[in-house]
């Protein structure tokens, strides 16, 4: 994925200067998180998606994520899911850009098909989970513009808090992201989602970071919870 001006800066700079500094600082921010997240070539993972519903309840389903890195363009990945039997064998297809509309397509062998996921419903629930569509899909910083917060600690880290807005705002379900990463490896350690209207949606905390190959760091526990309708994945 892909993320002081001090008091008296404020005074003594014009509100255009401000709001550009600001931008600017989040831009730098962003890019440096995405170059360290960068060559990697290929990755595999096996995951379980948990999903539980306001009253407790839950469901489980096993997935398999294939991801390949593409010179110059978002990323390729592609999902598969094992268990349970509903679901099995569903597959998810999609191709990131850094400009345009990302390619995204769900097969669903029950009814033997491919559905083309629109780019007007890139907002829509993934697989019945509290991830959206443009959630799954790579985070290129194009797709975004910046604004830089503040310093903040979040769990005993050191953090820049950044702000991001969706540069295709007509077909995001989001009108802004705020994000916590850690200074000394730019990882993100919590985001909240704001919808349409503004209001607080999800809240997503990534935890149990490993290092790979002594550079990437990936982490093994993402927490998405819905803040309106009790829902967590």
């Amino acid at each position: 994925m892909k993320f002081f001006v001090t008091c008296l800066i404020l005074v003594l700079l014009p509100v255009s200067g401000f709001a550009e500094s600001v931008g600017e600082k989040g831009l730098v921010i962003a890019t440096e998180a995405d170059r360290r997240s960068a060559g990697f070539g290929d990755y595999t993972a096996n995951m379980e998606m948990v999903l539980r519903n306001k009253h407790g309840q839950e469901s489980r389903r096993k997935m398999r994520l294939r991801t390949l890195e593409v010179k110059g363009d978002g990323d390729k990945s592609l999902t598969i899911f094992d268990t349970p039997r509903d679901v099995k064998g569903t597959a998810f297809l999609t191709f990131s850009h850094k400009v345009g509309d990302d390619d995204q397509w769900l097969f669903l062998p029950a009814l033997k098909r491919v559905k083309r996921i629109s780019s007007r419903n890139k907002s829509g629930s993934f697989m019945g989970s509290e991830f959206a569509y443009e959630d799954i899909a790579s985070q290129e910083i194009e797709k975004y513009t910046y604004k830089y917060l503040r310093d903040e600690m979040y769990l005993d880290m050191d953090c820049f808090v950044l702000e991001r807005y969706p540069v295709d705002v007509k077909n995001s379900g989001y009108t802004r992201m705020v994000s916590w990463l850690d200074k000394s490896e730019y990882r993100p350690f919590k985001v909240e989602y704001y919808d349409r209207k503004g209001s607080h949606l999800k809240t997503l905390i990534f935890s149990d970071y490993h290092l790979y190959i002594e550079t990437y760091w990936q982490s093994h526990s993402m927490l998405m919870t819905n803040h309106q309708n009790g829902k967590v994945t």
